[in-house]
């Protein structure tokens, strides 16, 4: 016999339980995002085509702070075409939101860049907005826009 007291004891613990469980999926997709985010900086810094390449969506639409706008292929090419090299790029006080299968990454980018052919060095200061997408159980980078500060 289950009395109105341990009914609703009961039923209180399956609500909390209910709501503590989305709370660990959205932090462990936080996470996840958070470690995609850190490997593109990481393949940006290395030039790496083939870590980026991996990291983004075949359909990526990839705004420069300039308006210029690059698919997947243009941004990779250009990313690692060695024409320039990063000596430092910082991501500062970055936000991550996750809505269902989709991430909004916003942070600040401070970057240092020297140019191959002068050896001139070029800083960048950025606000920058990337858009993951869960593919799976993977995140890949969908789009970035990027405004100057």
């Amino acid at each position: 016999m289950i009395n109105r007291r341990d009914l609703a004891l009961s039923t209180l613990a399956v609500s909390a339980l209910a709501l503590s469980v989305p709370a660990l999926a959205a932090s462990a997709d936080d996470e996840a995002v958070a470690k995609k985010v850190e490997a593109f900086r990481l393949a940006q810094i290395a030039a790496d085509p083939k870590a980026l390449g991996a990291l983004c969506w075949d359909d990526l639409s990839y705004s420069h702070s300039s308006g210029k706008v690059e698919d997947k292929a243009t941004f990779i090419a250009n990313a690692t075409d060695g024409k320039s090299k990063f000596l430092s790029i910082d991501y500062k006080d970055p936000t991550i939101k996750v809505v269902g299968s989709a991430a909004i990454v916003r942070f600040h980018w401070l970057a240092e860049q020297e140019m191959a052919a002068d050896g001139k060095k070029v800083s960048t200061n950025l606000h920058i907005l990337m858009n993951w997408q869960k593919q799976g159980d993977e995140w890949k980078l969908l789009s970035r826009a990027a405004t100057k500060l």
